[in-house]
């Protein structure tokens, strides 16, 4: 029996990644920067520039978002860590995407290197 681990190596050995020290230059390029994480992870702080679309609803989400159906943008992904992201790299890879990568180490590798980090700005309503 397999394990989300395992799911997770078999899914790195088949994507590309870009290291977080290479990462500045590929969010740049990309056409689209996607965070997987869920909701209230995304809300805590995120790559600038990224959009949220959770893992578990990407596919239906590009899908259905004709700006984000033509299988030649350039993809970068990112999560906590890199599984989610890896996952999901592979799952778009077999959806047609054609350029797609993940960052390794994901948004803790992101910010753990001093790279920028987005927060939303909470109204005052003092």
């Amino acid at each position: 029996m397999k394990t989300a681990l395992d799911l997770v190596a078999a899914a790195k050995a088949q994507i590309d990644e870009v290291d977080v020290a290479h990462a500045d230059g590929a969010v740049r390029e990309a056409d689209v920067l996607i965070d997987v994480r869920e909701p209230e992870e995304y809300a805590a702080g995120h790559v600038p520039g990224a959009i949220n679309i959770p893992r578990g609803v990407l596919e239906f989400q590009l899908s259905s978002n004709p700006a984000l159906e033509p299988r030649n943008l350039k993809l970068v992904i990112y999560c906590k860590t890199s599984g989610r992201a890896a996952l999901a790299a592979l799952s778009l890879k077999a959806m047609g995407y054609l350029d797609v990568c993940s960052i390794t180490g994901g948004f803790d590798a992101w910010a753990a290197a001093g790279k920028p980090v987005a927060k939303p700005v909470q109204p005052d309503f003092s």
